[in-house]
């Protein structure tokens, strides 16, 4: 290829770009000659009307804009009442000067109509979602519902929302929503399928915020596991031990096991044993164990600890001792239990009562015990004559 030939191609390419940008001033391909006055003064027409159209626009909302402001001093209004009439506004402002605009640069009256349309659709589904939110605060506080479900909720409601306004803008414009529609509903289960694990500790996850049978901060003894819950997700649940160790537990498993809440009221009861010799002042030995958890600062004054006698066994009188705590100190309940134990032991040996232990004790008549006692003095003699012939020898 000469040079002749690559300055033949830039001057087509050059005039075809000039030819397209005359197109898009307005000009027409039947023009022998291009006229750029005309097209000149075409377009700075066109300019200064849109700039007259969008200042009128402008004047109008501001001053709507104004008498919002000013509202609250004739009527009471509040401010998120506020915000929202300024946004909708604003947005009524903007699609305003853009249907003007289209309109003065020749869109298609078609365009224009579909894009008020769609316009119109999303400011509805918009103030929808605004006032919603509200009303579904004001239910879930009637309910005493968390935080968390309320802002599960509201999500929820934002995507149906906006699913909604692209399916009516989509509409607006010509699209087949119903195949739209059938499309994402094929997704959707092929993904259901494909995560059904998933799926089903997410919908626990909704069950138990909704049910609140536990929240963040209770202690909780589900199976072997026990703990305080630290995060409830969507997913899995995070209970911390007495170790410190997290464990993450599938909302499925939480949902289909038996779950304890031993913080879900304002005191919880426990219990110790313990026993005395079968000799022992029972009411004495009572007294002393009452007042030593009287003087205990985890135990609670009300209602007052107890102390009764579960079983008179073999070895001794046993005792069941019930106390109660506050739920801040259920953490700590083994280290409460084992120094209740010590102080216990402490306190009845101080009194003199004893602790007995497993031990057998042999009784027998008297006849037996004196023929016992002449068998081993005879044994004794014979033991000895044997020793003083050894002598001899």
């Amino acid at each position: 290829m000469n040079s002749q030939s690559i300055i033949q191609f830039f001057q087509k390419v050059l005039n075809d770009l000039y030819q397209s940008v005359y197109l898009f001033l307005g000009g027409s391909l039947d023009d022998q000659t291009l006229n750029w006055t005309e097209r000149g003064l075409s377009l700075a027409a066109i300019v200064i009307k849109i700039l007259i159209v969008l200042s009128l626009i402008g004047f109008g909302y501001w001053l709507l804009v104004y008498c919002v402001k000013h509202a609250q001093k004739f009527v009471y209004v509040s401010h998120r009442t506020i915000r929202i009439a300024r946004a909708i506004l604003r947005y009524v402002w903007f699609v305003t000067s853009l249907i003007a605009v289209m309109m003065q640069i020749g869109f298609y009256a078609d365009t224009v109509k579909a894009t008020a349309k769609a316009a119109a659709w999303i400011g509805f589904y918009y103030i929808l979602w605004a006032t919603s939110g509200k009303m579904l605060s004001g239910v879930l506080k009637h309910y005493e519902l968390n935080a968390s479900i309320e802002q599960l909720l509201k999500n929820m409601i934002l995507v149906m929302m906006l699913v909604l306004a692209l399916a009516s803008v989509l509409a607006q414009f010509g699209f087949d929503i119903v195949s739209l529609v059938a499309g994402l509903g094929i997704v959707g289960l092929a993904v259901g399928f494909a995560a059904q694990s998933t799926l089903a500790n997410f919908i626990a996850g909704i069950t138990i915020l909704i049910e609140q049978s536990f929240q963040v901060g209770d202690w909780i003894r589900l199976g072997d596991r026990e703990g305080r819950v630290v995060k409830i997700s969507l997913r899995a649940t995070q209970i911390l031990d007495r170790d410190n160790i997290i464990t993450i537990i599938p909302n499925f498993t939480v949902a289909s096991s038996e779950v304890v809440n031993l913080t879900s009221k304002k005191m919880i009861r426990f219990h110790v044993k313990t026993r005395i010799a079968l000799e022992a002042d029972i009411s004495q030995a009572r007294s002393i164990i009452v007042k030593m958890l009287s003087k205990d600062e985890v135990v609670l004054k009300h209602p007052a600890p107890m102390a009764t006698v579960s079983e008179v066994g073999e070895y001794g009188v046993f005792f069941i001792v019930r106390f109660w705590v506050a739920p801040l100190s259920v953490a700590r309940i083994p280290i409460i239990k084992e120094n209740i134990n010590e102080k216990i032991k402490r306190a009845l040996d101080e009194a003199g009562i004893q602790i007995p232990y497993p031990h057998m004790r042999l009784v027998m008549p008297d006849d037996k015990i004196n023929q016992n006692s002449h068998q081993v003095q005879c044994s004794q003699a014979v033991v000895g004559s044997a020793i003083d012939e050894k002598a001899n020898h």
